[in-house]
């Protein structure tokens, strides 16, 4: 018997569907208040049943992946620093998987959007599925001004560029294993994200936005703690965005980019 998981597009009546291999990748770095949170969070979708939720640990120091394995987290050590290497990591380490889903260890995202991320990919109906916190909902204080607008640049930059209607580059995103892989990632810091939907449009992805909830972050943001920390990893997005403009895949495909509401 095929297993089956559990989508509902926009609210309306869940869908079985057959369900591929799903990990949930995690990188985190000295994320100990939330992370326990965020795996168990994982773990409690009873609609969409993960293969494995894989933690990686960037070089925390405050037992981040010691809470991670006790919340049922299998912890990869990534001493790497860098965002791009932790996702990487994590993506290698889940080899018996079809699918990934990656999002931040901060509680930020918000466990229960995960059928509705999933839900365009499982369907066939993209190769990348990002959630979009501009479409749905952000709490107040979850993003500081400089990040909301550095965003707003890289997306502007990406439908200017790629005719892709991007409206958000969020973390929280799925995207078969293979087809990850095959974009060839290069970028091992903050620019991993926007590399990703770059080569994805390049190469011919369908690709996806849906609606997803936002909340602030528990703990001290590397990247919006400081006003410094933003425009550093704003540039770096946005200078990926520019830098990847020529790269050609390996095998073309067709597709087009649409924003699911």
């Amino acid at each position: 018997m095929k297993t089956t998981m559990n989508v509902s597009p926009g609210g309306s009546r869940p869908t079985a569907l057959p369900c591929p291999r799903i990990a949930a990748v995690i990188p985190a770095l000295d994320e100990a208040p939330a992370i326990g949170r965020v795996v168990a969070g994982l773990r409690a979708q009873a609609a969409v049943p993960l293969a494995r939720v894989i933690v990686v640990d960037n070089g925390s120091r405050d037992g981040t992946g010691e809470l991670a394995r006790a919340a049922g987290a299998t912890v990869v050590r990534e001493e790497r620093r860098g965002y791009g290497w932790a996702c990487y990591a994590g993506v290698l380490a889940a080899g018996d998987a079809d699918v990934i889903v990656l999002l931040d260890g901060d509680a930020a995202d918000e466990p229960g959007d995960l059928p509705r991320v999933l839900g365009p990919l499982v369907r066939g109906e993209a190769e990348l599925v990002v959630g979009s916190r501009a479409l749905g909902s952000r709490e107040r204080g979850a993003m500081t001004p400089q990040q909301i607008l550095g965003n707003r640049l890289a997306a502007w930059l990406m439908r200017a560029l790629y005719g892709v209607r991007v409206t958000d580059l969020g973390p929280f995103r799925a995207i078969r294993r293979a087809d990850l892989l095959a974009l060839d990632p290069r970028e091992m810091g903050y620019g991993w994200s926007v590399e990703m939907m770059v080569k994805g449009a390049r190469a011919g992805y369908r690709y996806r936005e849906v609606p997803v909830r936002y909340h602030r972050r528990i703990g001290v943001s590397k990247v919006g703690g400081t006003v410094g920390g933003s425009l550093r990893a704003g540039w770096c997005i946005i200078a990926t965005v520019l830098r990847h403009a020529r790269w050609t895949p390996p095998t073309r495909r067709t597709g087009r980019a649409a924003v699911a509401r």
